[in-house]
């Protein structure tokens, strides 16, 4: 999650320059030009401002719900972010590890799959032993969980 922070707070930084330094010397350059209504680089950089001012409160938004994450309230014994599991797909009997992370880590190609999608909402709360059935455009999955390492496992790991 660092990594995404830090990821965040990057592109927050490049997005404040750009609007604050590049952006007002372009519509400068562009007023200089003449005729505001039939100036196309005037609107791009009006337009490319709104992007941006849009962008940026949309990145610190959740820059601040990231700070709100209380680790405290992340189970020890149940599945929830940060969570590695392994389960067994009953009708593949296939082994799958899935991390549940935030949505801007997904990669499912990676088994990194967000506590928002399908899979990750089904075994969110759940335990080992616990089978969990999840809706897919190709039917119903039958998972049940064969392991659990959890974000407060991986930190004590570390540590």
């Amino acid at each position: 999650m660092e990594d995404v922070k830090r990821k965040l707070q990057e592109e927050i930084a490049a997005l404040e320059y750009e609007l604050r330094n590049q952006l007002p010397k372009e519509i400068l350059k562009a007023r200089a030009h003449g005729d505001l209504r039939e100036n196309a680089e005037f609107h791009a950089a009006k337009e490319r401002q709104r992007y941006v001012d849009a962008r940026l409160a949309q990145l610190k938004k959740r820059l601040a719900e990231f700070s709100l994450i209380d680790m405290s309230r992340i189970p020890r014994d149940r599945v929830g972010l940060g969570s590695t599991v392994v389960v067994l797909d009953l009708d593949k009997n296939e082994e799958i590890t899935y991390k549940l992370v935030v949505s801007e880590e997904a990669d499912a190609s990676k088994g990194l799959i967000s506590t928002t999608s399908p899979i990750g909402r089904g075994l969110v709360g759940k335990k080992v032993g616990d089978e969990v059935t999840i809706p897919s455009p190709g039917g119903v999955r039958r998972l049940e969980i064969l392991q659990l390492t959890t974000i407060h496992d991986s930190a004590g790991q570390t540590e």
